[in-house]
């Protein structure tokens, strides 16, 4: 059975059996690597990405089960241009070995998708279920202060 979604505001299709975890799909099928593997129960959020804007973890969600347009971080850079969350978090120098950052991003972009100027409980509580192995909480919060100020008109800083 061929499953069909929009990946990145691409059509994608694959023939994977629909209770593959779309994690596998996007990392083995369509070879977008920047989802990553973590505990594979949902509890770290290293696969995060968004389903419709929603951010969901990837590793839990049956291909088959997809509902809406797929944004993985691929996808979050326009042409060659960074997003502002994704710039903020070079500022910030966030990434440390990295592995978690794409998980942290996509969360990151759901909080500021619904909530555009978060304080620290907000962005605590947001992103209390993406882990961080290297301990950057406090860059990724700066970050994300950052990131929104300049999607509301502020400076980057």
């Amino acid at each position: 059975m061929t499953v069909t979604f929009v990946v990145n505001g691409t059509p994608r299709q694959t023939d994977m059996a629909p209770e593959t975890p779309l994690l596998w799909v996007l990392r083995d099928d369509f070879g977008l690597t920047g989802t990553k593997f973590g505990c594979g129960i949902a509890a770290c959020g290293a696969c995060t990405v968004h389903i419709d804007g929603e951010a969901v973890r990837a590793c839990q969600i049956p291909v088959g089960d997809v509902w809406g347009d797929v944004t993985t971080i691929e996808g979050m850079a326009q042409d060659d241009t960074l997003a502002p969350l994704q710039e903020a978090w070079v500022r910030h120098q966030v990434a440390q070995c990295g592995f978690c950052q794409s998980g942290q991003i996509m969360q990151a972009a759901d909080l500021l998708s619904e909530n555009p100027d978060p304080t620290d409980e907000d962005i605590d509580a947001a992103m209390g279920g993406n882990l961080c192995r290297c301990g950057t909480y406090s860059a990724i919060r700066a970050a994300i202060h950052d990131a929104a100020r300049v999607l509301n008109g502020g400076r980057a800083g």
